[in-house]
């Protein structure tokens, strides 16, 4: 019997092109909600991407917005609140990104303001 880890919430990333397809929406748009903080991306091996959890029913997760708003006033790089985000957090119990997900955004956001 061989024991299976779950997957990692960053094992999927999209490229802007990926997102407009994913999105359906112009590259204008897609750069407008990255630029408005709907949505988050880093560059991998020289490309800006987006981690795909950060993608739901074809639109940005609605309440990462706000969180990333907190980590950055809380002093985090794009790059820090991606990992942040998708890394395991001990006090939630989960990565952030599964709470966001599941709908628990005040509790992410509380725990993200403490980092500051």
């Amino acid at each position: 019997m061989t024991a299976e880890t779950a997957p990692q919430p960053s094992s999927e990333w999209l490229s802007l092109p990926q997102l407009v397809e994913v999105l359906d929406q112009p590259i204008a748009r897609v750069r407008r909600l990255l630029d408005d903080a709907h949505l988050v991306g880093t560059k991998r091996d020289g490309v800006f991407v987006v981690p795909a959890v950060f993608i739901v029913d074809g639109e940005p997760l609605a309440s990462l917005r706000g969180t990333v708003i907190v980590l950055r006033d809380a002093g985090f790089t794009d790059d820090e609140a991606i990992e942040w985000l998708i890394a395991h957090d001990d006090s939630i119990g989960r990565p952030p990104i599964e709470a966001l997900t599941a709908g628990h955004k005040a509790e992410v956001r509380r725990v993200a303001r403490t980092l500051a």
